[in-house]
């Protein structure tokens, strides 16, 4: 937990100060820290991917009507909110993909989804740790070409864990 409190430290204060930071510097100038859910032990979990027979390739759509290729490599069951759901896993050149949204999208979570990047620890095993979810840039302002969350990745439970919808006078107007 201590990890995730100075890595949210850190993502913060890029956020501020860094010229390579998503926000405008009107935005910075503004900028307080983004809002999380408190860490949540039960949404970082380890499990077993199912691979897929066929892992295809499939277009996704971004938020700026551009294609980006992902491989469909695998899916896998968890509880959530009492009740068990499933997600499938993606693969891109830099690795593996996790684009979701929850039952809370639009009011604690960004309406688009969130995103994870899950570490393969074996040869099926992962650890899916929803706690550094976090919202993709086109979150804070136009100008960003983020992938669109596929229906398939779509839940009907809340995942209480990881960034929320952005919040505070520096959030951009769209």
């Amino acid at each position: 937990m201590n990890n995730l409190q100075t890595e949210r430290k850190q993502k913060d204060d890029f956020f501020k100060r860094h010229p390579q930071s998503p926000l405008t510097p009107e935005q910075q100038a503004k900028f307080t820290s983004l809002s999380y859910y408190d860490y949540n032990p039960d949404l970082d979990i380890n499990v077993n991917i199912e691979p897929f027979a066929e892992q295809k390739f499939v277009q996704i759509q971004t938020t700026t009507g551009d294609m980006k290729r992902f491989k469909r490599y695998g899916e896998f069951k968890f509880t959530a909110d009492g009740e068990e759901t499933r997600l499938t896993l993606y693969e891109a050149d830099y690795g593996f993909f996790l684009p979701f949204v929850d039952a809370n999208a639009g009011t604690e979570t960004y309406p688009a989804g969130r995103y994870l990047e899950p570490e393969q620890l074996g040869d099926t095993l992962f650890n899916v740790d929803f706690n550094n979810a976090y919202n993709p840039y086109c979150a804070y302002g136009d100008g960003w070409s983020c992938p669109i969350t596929p229906p398939e990745n779509r839940l009907k439970v809340a995942i209480r864990a990881g960034e929320k919808i952005p919040q505070g006078e520096w959030v951009a107007k769209t």
